[in-house]
């Protein structure tokens, strides 16, 4: 049953956290980037008070791709995004449910930071991360893990803000989902990344014996057919069975590109290992263009959106245009991964197959990566592009005692590796044993005291940078 609460107070991190290798993706290379954590405290109708917890990467030139902007500035308006959020729940007064007290907010969200030059996709994050945090203090404060609390709707998701729902979709699809106990991990390979020999994309060593792989592509159909080329000679070496995905993260100029690159996937033999093992194809146009842009003849193969999910209606119209599927994300909103779960599961009903994945690109070791792999387990994603394990180095610069706390509290999905505490891989898959511990998928919380505040640049900065 929905329980009401009300927010006393939210306070923001942050944690810088570098990466062992450079991660290229689109026109963008990562050597590092801050990771935004939030503390809330909400009081239940009860008169119990409660904290919860979340956190997420802050990843530059994802958000928002506008090339006059800078990596740092695309960092800004995140926090910039946490801030108004903040403001926002710490405004709303009396009781509301999880669901309520987000909904009441969103609109007024998207509207502020669009008058700080600030798109939908970066101003939904600071909302996606209070929401989890609240929801965490809400598990918390019952004593309710998050597969049992959401299977009984305990933060009110309803329909308000997806008309094309009947009222009680959600809750029925809630009221049916199971705990996935194991998650395969999509091994990602960025653009940078080395494909052949040690360290490429068959050593085992490298992708932890994963059996999925994401790909990444650059935009120009010539040149990612050949890096395909020798992506697929590689993976065709492995023992076991694979499936891979493709993502351009917007790279794709137009239909005439994309239009290209499939029909090399569809003709060219060299291109087999990969075109016979695909699932889909991930944003593969700028989202603006995405919008005004029907796939046609192009629909035979599965393509779905992530960057282009930046609302609530962003599914339905993709499903318009022959879009078959979205991705879940935690940094874009867990509330939006449920309604469109449902979506999904009611559409694929009634005639075609639709898709939800698991897209990960903000997920680190600790509360960012168990929450969002909670949520994939809740709505049925069996495989998930993970990234944090591979190009950062465990908990990277978490103070040892954080990194142990985690380790204790959920042993089957880390360990120890030498001075390392990394996650923990099993034949491919993350176990989900440990996260069913009251609370968001997480027993525990992190160092409070060794996190510095978040950055927050005044609007004024912002509106400057953005001219």
């Amino acid at each position: 049953m929905p329980l009401r609460l009300t927010v006393r107070d939210i306070a923001l991190f942050e944690r810088p956290v570098r990466f062992t290798r450079p991660f290229r993706f689109g026109a963008i290379v990562i050597n590092a980037a801050s990771q935004a954590f939030v503390r809330a405290e909400i009081e239940l109708e009860s008169g119990r008070t409660s904290v919860g917890a979340s956190a997420e990467l802050m990843v530059p030139k994802w958000f928002d791709k506008r090339p006059h902007l800078s990596p740092e500035q695309t960092v800004a308006e995140l926090r910039r995004s946490l801030d108004i959020a903040r403001d926002l729940y710490l405004a709303r007064s009396g009781f509301e449910t999880a669901f309520g007290l987000h909904a009441s907010c969103i609109t007024a969200q998207v509207d502020a930071c669009a008058k700080e030059d600030i798109p939908p996709l970066a101003a939904a994050y600071g909302p996606a991360e209070i929401d989890k945090a609240i929801l965490d203090a809400l598990l918390r404060g019952t004593g309710v893990n998050f597969f049992d609390g959401m299977a009984g709707n305990v933060a009110g998701i309803d329909a308000r803000l997806s008309p094309d729902l009947a009222g009680d979709d959600i809750a029925q699809f809630l009221a049916r989902t199971r705990r996935l106990d194991r998650v395969a991990i999509r091994h990602t390979v960025g653009l940078d990344d080395r494909i052949e020999g040690t360290c490429g994309v068959a050593d085992t060593n490298e992708n932890a014996g994963a059996r999925y792989f994401k790909l990444k592509l650059n935009g120009d159909p010539d040149a990612d057919a050949a890096r395909l080329t020798r992506i697929g000679n590689e993976l065709a070496k492995l023992s076991r069975d694979y499936r891979v995905t493709l993502d351009a993260n917007e790279q794709y100029a137009d239909l005439k590109a994309l239009n290209t690159l499939v029909d090399r996937l569809d003709r060219d033999s060299a291109l087999s290992p990969i075109a016979t093992k695909l699932l889909y194809i991930e944003q593969p146009m700028p989202r603006d263009i995405t919008r005004a842009s029907p796939l046609g003849a192009l629909a035979g193969r599965d393509f779905i959106i992530d960057e282009a999910d930046d609302c609530y209606d962003a599914f339905p119209v993709a499903r318009a245009l022959g879009y078959r599927g979205v991705s879940s994300k935690s940094c874009k909103g867990i509330y939006k991964s449920v309604v469109n779960a449902t979506r999904a599961a009611k559409w694929s009903a009634q005639r075609d197959k639709f898709l939800i994945t698991g897209e990960d690109l903000t997920c680190q070791a600790g509360l960012g990566v168990q929450q969002d792999l909670a949520l994939g387990a809740l709505i049925g994603v069996t495989h998930a592009e993970r990234n944090g394990h591979h190009y950062v180095d465990g908990f990277g610069d978490t103070p040892v005692g954080e990194a142990d706390s985690f380790l204790n509290a959920h042993p089957d999905l880390y360990a120890r590796n030498g001075n390392t505490i990394r996650l923990a891989i099993h034949d491919g898959d993350l176990l989900t044993g440990s996260l069913t511990s009251p609370g968001f998928a997480t027993a525990v919380h992190p160092d409070w005291s060794a996190l510095p505040p978040l950055q927050q640049p005044k609007a004024k900065t912002l509106q400057e940078q953005s001219l």
